[in-house]
């Protein structure tokens, strides 16, 4: 198939509509709204096969991932989903992997409110890119320079498992119990975006982030932007049953603080917002776990384990 066969084949029709786009695929450009009042958040990321995903990967939750992890750029901001664009690279055009592709865009263009407005298709190595657009009152957008000294450190949901489960995928470990085994797999294959709590967050939090990378890594980003340090508690880090079932609990703090794609967000909050924070937080249905606390020590991470200090020199994932 050609270029816009393809095109208009696969994605014209399949995305959910909105009415804030006034033209999307098939023109030179889309045409877009952005409502008076609102900033509008941009954000790009792009998955390539053999580095955040297998090859021969189901190419459903190849396209659930790609969406899902903007949208997670997205909710770190605080903002409101809206577009997205989709550049997509692939060595042939196979119309039973773009059949099963699209299905994933479209389902989450539907689950989310979202509209695919354009994008690309070229032939060569197969990787996906999305652009991802949403809104957010300029004075609310939640941005890593804000945290102050003192405020607390929180993360949504639990943290390690899609590194968990990539080892499981690569064959580096095994899971004895097949629900955990599911459990872990689920969670690398299908993050969830926490679009509710990041909205949830505006004129609460100081600071926000998500978990892309791994938590000792991406809170450096904060610590940077805010010239604050932070002392981290990880015998309170969030671990869910499957982890602290699976894996003895030294390694089950490894993947925490190490391993990437959680797409958990990290936020920072003062303590005279804690009880705002909960009555939001109940809203949401996500649990949250205060792991630590900032103080002025400019861009020094501490661990401790049992309030004694441990040496950690492991980061994150980096691709150079």
């Amino acid at each position: 198939m050609q270029e816009f066969s393809i095109i208009d084949t696969f994605f014209k029709q399949q995305s959910h509509q909105r009415k804030d786009v006034l033209l999307g695929i098939g023109d030179d450009a889309a045409l877009t709204l952005v409502p008076a009042g609102q900033a509008l958040v941009t954000t790009t990321d792009t998955l390539l096969a053999g580095v955040h995903f297998l090859a021969s990967a189901d190419p459903c939750i190849i396209a659930r991932k790609a969406v899902a992890v903007n949208l997670s750029d997205l909710a770190a901001m605080g903002a409101e989903p809206a577009w997205i664009s989709l550049s997509i690279s692939m060595p042939v055009a196979d119309d039973t992997w773009l059949t099963a592709f699209a299905s994933g865009i479209a389902e989450m263009t539907q689950f989310y409110s979202i509209q695919l407005i354009g994008g690309d298709t070229v032939q060569g190595p197969l990787a996906v890119t999305i652009t991802a657009q949403g809104f957010v009152p300029p004075e609310q957008a939640l941005l890593r320079s804000k945290a102050k000294p003192g405020d607390l450190v929180y993360v949504t949901g639990t943290l390690g498992d899609a590194g968990l489960g990539l080892d499981i995928l690569l064959a580096k470990t095994t899971v004895k119990d097949e629900d955990n085994t599911q459990y872990l797999l689920s969670r690398l294959h299908n993050p969830t975006p926490r679009l509710f709590v990041g909205t949830s967050l505006r004129r609460i939090a100081n600071a926000c982030i998500d978990l892309s990378d791994g938590l000792s890594s991406d809170i450096r980003h904060i610590l940077k932007a805010s010239s604050c340090g932070a002392i981290i508690h990880v015998d309170k880090l969030p671990l869910s049953k499957a982890m602290r079932e699976s894996i003895d609990p030294q390694k089950a703090v490894d993947y925490a603080l190490s391993a990437g794609d959680d797409y958990e967000l990290l936020f920072t909050v003062s303590e005279e917002q804690k009880g705002k924070l909960e009555i939001a937080m109940a809203n949401t249905n996500v649990p949250i776990t205060c792991i630590g606390q900032l103080n002025g020590m400019s861009n020094k991470l501490e661990l401790r384990l049992n309030n004694n200090v441990i040496d950690y020199q492991t980061t994150g994932y980096q691709h150079f």
